[in-house]
């Protein structure tokens, strides 16, 4: 028996926002919807499993073309799992590229308010290396990928 839910049921069903799910149809991340004869989204459950698949894929930090090619790949259950193997392992990669520079950030960071006396601004070390990016130890965390 196929079930149709309203595009509101649908996000509340997938813990995600209205606006998500339509986002992910206008890119062609999940199918267009059925219409009503009044116009109004109709989804099956299979939307909601979709939906799941999606947001988990986010929270681990998937890239949403990975994510389009995991998805495609899933539909094709009999093929081997080679490919979904490879996205994971780049997925990983990317983690720990970032861990590595979020630890070097955080070494900087501990470096700086170690080396911070306190007393007057004018004397401040946290303040002097934010003004002068030569007296940084590392300058991973000035990588273009990273986040202002």
């Amino acid at each position: 028996m196929k079930k149709d839910f309203t595009i509101g049921r649908v996000a509340k069903a997938a813990n995600c926002k209205v606006q998500t799910i339509r986002y992910y149809e206008q890119i062609g991340l999940i199918p267009a919807p059925a219409r009503t004869a009044g116009n109004q989204r109709v989804y099956d459950n299979s939307t909601i499993q979709r939906l799941k698949f999606i947001r988990h894929a986010r929270e681990l930090g998937f890239p949403l073309q990975a994510i389009r090619d995991l998805t495609s790949l899933s539909s094709h259950p009999e093929q081997s799992c080679e490919a979904a193997d490879q996205i994971a392992k780049e997925q990983l990669a990317d983690v720990d590229h970032r861990l590595q520079r979020l630890q070097a950030l955080r070494d900087e960071l501990a470096r700086m308010v170690e080396q911070c006396k306190g007393g007057r601004i004018e004397d401040c070390r946290v303040i002097e290396v934010l003004s002068d990016h030569n007296l940084c130890q590392t300058d991973d965390h000035n990588a273009p990928d990273s986040h202002s």
